[in-house]
């Protein structure tokens, strides 16, 4: 990896450029042709240092602004996490080991909607459906942090 690669990975980390060829655009910033970012990509990609790129979008920006973690406390036996976790909005779908007597819910979902009144919606129909009684809506208020769990700072060298 040389100093242009760790140029190519902080233009990559600010996110792409909102243009039709946003590469070309960090060959632009670099001084260097699009063919030779997408190269040394893929190069990087190859050897790991790159694991993927991927969109990251800001929610409350196009108006998904009701974010919420759902705890649930299924009946025994219970087997539906597939249909759980395909639920309109779910992005996560977990199981933790409850706290007998404190909080008693396992399986936990997040889910990413426009209004409350939709999340409490699907909630609702799927505990109906499911016949599941006993579950918490805990809605975010705001966003305190988002950044990426690994950075690359000027020298190149990964950071938290």
């Amino acid at each position: 990896m040389d100093e242009t690669d760790r140029a190519i990975l902080r233009e990559l980390e600010q996110g792409l450029p909102l243009v039709q060829q946003p590469f070309a655009e960090i060959g632009v910033r670099l001084g260097i042709p699009e063919e030779e970012i997408l190269t040394r990509i893929r190069k990087m990609k190859e050897r790991g240092i790159i694991r993927k790129i991927r969109a990251r979008i800001n929610q409350r920006d196009i108006g998904i602004s009701a974010n919420a973690l759902v705890a649930w406390n299924m009946p025994d036996g219970w087997d539906g996490f597939s249909r759980l976790a395909d639920l309109p909005g779910v992005s996560h779908c977990y199981l933790r080991r409850p706290v007998p007597g404190k909080w008693e819910y396992s399986v936990y979902t997040v889910h990413h909607n426009r209004t409350e009144s939709e999340v409490y919606s699907i909630v609702s129909q799927f505990a109906a459906e499911e016949g599941i009684c006993d579950y918490q809506v805990l809605f975010s208020t705001e966003e305190l942090k988002r950044v990426p769990a690994v950075r690359i700072d000027q020298t190149g060298e990964r950071t938290r």
